[in-house]
């Protein structure tokens, strides 16, 4: 089964639409007139918050750590169409940045709200609380949901809304670029804070959050052929098209896992689609496809 993220909307849709909702509504209540993120060229998440701003009348700052001369293919043509204004960096320097940007968009009084890396605090997280009981409201019995896991805001708030919500299955963050433990004690920190957030005394742990990250292949944004051939069984055997980034790693690690045993036969397992299928038509991925 898969629960499909992709279709949530807002050009091409993706799970940082649902974090939108709420971080959009923030921006609002904070009498923003600019919101600026921050991302890879090929950012799913600043494509989808330039699509946001522009649905609810905000500008939209982007600070994407690339090369400036970047072919705009894929997201980034994306973004440039949605009429976000872009910030070139180093992937080193990309925070640091982002907090430069801000101020100076301060400074110039266009009233900015800022949005973490991935919509990755409290206020986005909450989103995928909600998101949980909307998967169990749907009434779809399943002892594991697979996912992609990266920025921590998705993860963080599925556990949430695991255990405020009642849902017993295990949920298996497949992470797209850092060590286990890095992304389990990010996770856990922010499902703390966003169980703050919303005045629930839950504690959470990082060995309570389950993370693989036995499929980080060459690094971060870099194809390999388990990407590959997942996107190609995706596509030629369900119609469903998967990105070479997050979906294609995390359902490429989900494929082996059931080839071996991972899962019994009497599991049922649910892929949450998270989107990013605008960057299989980003250049540095359409020869390798």
């Amino acid at each position: 089964m898969i629960k499909r993220d992709d279709q949530t909307g807002l050009a091409m849709g993706g799970n940082k639409t649902r974090k939108l909702e709420f971080l959009l509504a923030a921006a609002q209540a904070h009498g923003a007139r600019t919101v600026v993120t921050a991302g890879a060229v090929q950012s799913n998440h600043c494509r989808q918050t330039a699509a946001a701003a522009a649905r609810f009348g905000l500008e939209c700052i982007l600070v994407l750590a690339g090369e400036s001369d970047a072919k705009p293919s894929g997201n980034l043509l994306l973004d440039k169409l949605l009429g976000a204004e872009i910030h070139w960096t180093t992937p080193k320097r990309r925070d640091q940045a982002l907090q430069e940007v801000f101020h100076e968009t301060w400074e110039k009084g266009r009233r900015p709200y800022l949005i973490p890396y991935g919509g990755s605090n409290p206020t986005g997280a909450f989103a995928y609380a909600h998101a949980i009981r909307e998967f169990l409201q749907q009434n779809i019995s399943v002892n594991h949901i697979v996912f992609a896991s990266s920025s921590g805001g998705t993860q963080a708030g599925m556990l949430l809304g695991a255990s405020t919500f009642g849902y017993k299955g295990r949920l298996l963050g497949i992470s797209v670029d850092e060590p286990a433990q890095v992304l389990k004690e990010r996770v856990a920190t922010l499902a703390n804070q966003t169980a703050e957030l919303a005045g629930l005394s839950e504690e959470y742990l990082p060995d309570q959050v389950e993370v693989n990250d036995g499929y980080l292949g060459e690094g971060y944004g870099i194809m390999g052929e388990p990407e590959r051939e997942a996107i190609h069984l995706f596509a030629r055997l369900e119609g469903i098209l998967l990105d070479p980034v997050y979906t294609g790693r995390a359902a490429a690690g989900m494929i082996d896992l059931i080839r071996r045993g991972y899962f019994s036969p009497q599991d049922s397992v649910l892929f949450w689609h998270t989107g990013g299928t605008s960057a299989l038509f980003a250049e540095p991925y359409q020869n390798l496809v």
